[in-house]
């Protein structure tokens, strides 16, 4: 059995641990190793603050969508707002770089990399910036979806 998800929040601090509550109890219902399902609840988090921290707009009715799926042994989660996107000079540099830079900015997509198998940051036409990440899953012995 797979779980998948989607849902809309609006572009409010609000909403980060709304979101991260949602994915946790259903990894926790699902059977996921706690270690595992808080690593993948803190990259989500870090991931929601990005959004609500950069993503510019002049709506102030600003959503953001959540999508989450667990697949066989996968977790993956895509975060993508309305806003201008990611500029071409982040997006060309490797995000292990951006501690070397000193940079402000782009601390929270470097502990998106370490909690996470994969990262993928990229621009979609006419919806803005996307973080999506990967992770393997260990599970529970009592879980519900063990593969």
């Amino acid at each position: 059995m797979d779980m998948r998800w989607t849902v809309h929040l609006p572009r409010e601090t609000a909403s980060v641990p709304m979101v991260r509550r949602l994915l946790m109890g259903a990894m926790e219902t699902a059977g996921v190793d706690p270690g595992v399902a808080a690593e993948i609840g803190l990259a989500l988090s870090e991931a929601c603050a990005n959004v609500v921290e950069h993503a510019k707009s002049t709506n102030p009715d600003a959503e953001f969508e959540v999508r989450a799926a667990v697949v066989g042994n996968r977790c993956r989660v895509e975060v993508s707002d309305a806003g201008p996107g990611f500029s071409p000079e982040r997006l060309g540099t490797p995000l292990h770089h951006v501690a070397a830079t000193g940079a402000e900015n782009g601390r929270g997509l470097l502990l998106i990399e370490a909690m996470s198998d994969r990262v993928q940051l990229r621009n979609h036409p006419r919806k803005g910036a996307v973080i999506r990440f990967e992770k393997s899953l260990r599970w529970r012995k009592d879980a519900l979806l063990p593969v």
